[in-house]
């Protein structure tokens, strides 16, 4: 089973809130998930209101075969997932 590191969208009409999930690479967008790490907020004030992920389990997840997306992979990136290490 493939698994993937991707947005879930949660928030209501005009006003865009995701959940940072983990995900079987068939399941629909806004389906069924393995575990929530992280929210992201697009329309926070400060970088630290945007992003909030849980740095821990993200890693554990990559070193277990998780793939984040092209968007995950920049968000987990500005939250410091990856200090020094290039994925």
């Amino acid at each position: 089973m493939a698994t993937r590191i991707r947005l879930r969208r949660v928030g209501r009409k005009k006003l865009p809130l995701y959940r940072i999930v983990v995900a079987d690479q068939e399941s629909p967008r806004d389906g069924r998930f393995l575990e929530i790490i992280g929210t992201y907020n697009p329309k926070g004030t400060t970088a630290a209101a945007k992003i909030q992920v849980d740095a821990d389990k993200a890693r554990q997840w990559i070193s277990q075969g998780a793939t984040p997306s092209e968007t995950v992979q920049s968000l987990l990136r500005q939250a410091g997932v990856f200090k020094a290490a290039t994925v």
